[in-house]
């Protein structure tokens, strides 16, 4: 056969592949409107409620997280105040920060805006030198440092930049990739791999990462007198 008739039957066999995926998503349409035009009134009231049902109670989700100082990147003053914020949220990322540390800065930058895109998150920041204590607990020796909290444990650590690229220059979704990969947000994404834009940037000598639990302390209400 020659090159030209190796062509025609693969441009066949491609569009009959087209074809029966066409047939099949078509069919699955049919199946669906089907499946509706069954429904009765009373049926089809039940399914609109249920969904007003949805909506309203992610609605009220999403005010009680901004009533907790979800959706905005904040200082906190001081240890006290940590224990407080970390007892109010299920999902906390805290930035252990020093002014004269310009890699603190650049994380600054990309926590700012994953507090915005990932409300079910509390993104705060702490001065380490307001927090001697907090440090020595939590064991933070590398500014900086993001300690990632679940239901007021300590779920993780990102430690300086080495998840992320080792470099100065990563973007925000590869934060948000390792930050996924600590279940401390909700990550769309393939935790499986950083995302394809940093990984061409950077190359490829990624590790993947493997879902890491740092055991820690809760921190209950005797805390704070600790």
């Amino acid at each position: 056969m020659d090159a030209d008739g190796s062509v025609d039957m693969f441009s066949k066999v491609l569009e009959s592949q087209l074809l029966q995926s066409a047939k099949l998503v078509e069919e699955q349409l049919d199946s669906e409107i089907q499946k509706l035009d069954r429904m009765d009134e009373d049926e089809l009231e039940h399914l609109k409620e249920k969904r007003l049902q949805a909506l309203r109670k992610a609605q009220q989700q999403k005010q009680e997280w901004l009533s907790k100082g979800h959706g905005e990147y904040r200082e906190i003053p001081s240890e006290r105040d940590f224990f407080q914020e970390v007892k109010e949220s299920k999902n906390v990322v805290c930035h252990f920060y020093k002014d004269s540390t310009f890699r603190c800065k650049i994380l600054d930058r990309h926590l700012a805006i994953l507090s915005k895109k990932h409300l079910e998150t509390k993104f705060l920041k702490l001065n380490v030198e307001k927090a001697p204590f907090l440090c020595e607990r939590l064991r933070v020796k590398v500014i900086p440092t993001l300690a990632l909290l679940k239901d007021g444990k300590t779920q993780d650590y990102v430690v300086g930049f080495t998840d992320l690229g080792n470099t100065d220059d990563f973007t925000t979704e590869m934060l948000e990739w390792r930050l996924g990969c600590s279940d401390i947000l909700n990550y769309s994404g393939n935790l499986m791999e950083p995302p394809s834009q940093s990984q061409k940037k950077f190359g490829t000598n990624f590790t993947k990462l493997e879902k890491k639990t740092i055991r820690g302390k809760k921190y209950d209400s005797d805390s704070d007198d600790d």
